[in-house]
Parts: structure tokens; sequence; C-alpha cells
């Protein structure tokens, strides 16, 4: 079984902040709620706040829009080719992709790409507040080993090292730089 994060691993970019720039093309007028949002980023990198109150600020953002799922679509539509080519030509039925963004959001992407086996962080669409914990970090290898408890990764790939987690797991890990993988 192969596994992999999501944003800059598979797919080119921060999937969340394209969702955003995506909305604020399609309606501009929602940029007046942007601000609220940044200040809880700027909390957070000012050590303010948690990573999950930062993050709440921009699913708020993203729960706030009008047909929702509907824009989410939408952009998947318009992005899915920056899924990398080097996953797609080795994809297989049985890989997992774990991230620490909203199900909402990868969700979508993934089911369109037939990947069955996602492990995300499970936000409510309607009012943007975490219904679980964030799944990072550590947090991945357990939300990854509740899933599949007998499970035995071959492969890992991942663009941060905040997966060395995960990492520590795999047969074989791999970074993602520059949009390729290299061993870890």
């Amino acid at each position: 079984m192969n596994v992999y994060d999501f944003d800059g691993t598979i797919y080119d970019g921060v999937s969340t902040v394209d969702l955003v720039k995506f909305v604020l093309k399609k309606n501009p007028l929602r940029f007046y709620k942007l601000p609220f949002a940044a200040l809880r980023i700027l909390g957070y990198y000012l050590h303010l706040t948690d990573k999950a109150f930062a993050k709440t600020g921009i699913y708020r953002f993203i729960a706030g829009i009008p047909d929702a799922e509907k824009v989410i679509e939408e952009f998947w539509n318009q992005n899915i080719q920056k899924i990398y080519p080097w996953y797609l030509a080795q994809q297989k039925p049985d890989d997992v992709i774990i991230s620490a963004s909203p199900m909402f959001e990868i969700g979508v992407i993934c089911r369109k790409l037939g990947i069955q086996n996602v492990i995300a962080s499970e936000v409510d669409l309607k009012t943007g507040k975490p219904t679980g914990i964030n799944n990072d970090g550590p947090h991945k290898v357990t939300h990854f080993y509740e899933r599949f408890p007998a499970a035995v990764i071959d492969e890992f790939y991942s663009d941060s090292r905040h997966d060395r987690y995960l990492a520590e797991h795999a047969k074989k890990a791999f970074f993602i730089r520059g949009g390729k993988p290299e061993p870890w």
C-alpha cells in the first residue's frame, strides 16, 4: 500500500489557498470576509493561537459560500490538471491519501481520480468548524492505523518534514522537492 500526502505532494500547490483565490475571482465581494481569516492565521504565526483556530478562519470563509459544494466541484474541474503526472503514472487502486486539508475539499478530487482511501481533517462545511482533530503530524499515524490496523506502508510520499512520523513507518519514503519524488 502506498500512502501520499496531498498538498505539495501529488497536488502542485496548496489546494485551500487555490480554492480561496478561485472563490475571490468568482465573487470578489467576498473579499471583505478574508481579513478575519487572515488575522487568525497571523495569530498562529505569532504563536498566539493554535493551528486549528487559524484554519477555522479559512474554513468559515469557504463555508459561507453559497452553494459551496458546487463551487468546490467547479474548482476541481478547473484544477485537476495540477495533479502531478508522476503520481498519475504510478497510481494504484489501494493508494491512501492522508492530508490535513478538509475532507469536504480533497474528497471531491480524490473521487474524481478514483482514489477510495482518503483520510483528511473533518470539518463541517456548513459552519467551517472542525469536528475532530486536525489531521497533521503525528495524528496522521494515529488516523492511518485506526483505519488500516494491519496495513504495511510500502511507500510514503510527502513534501513536508512534519510527515516524518509516517515516513518512519514506511518501507521506503520519498520527499517531494520541486514537484518530483526523491529518497527521504
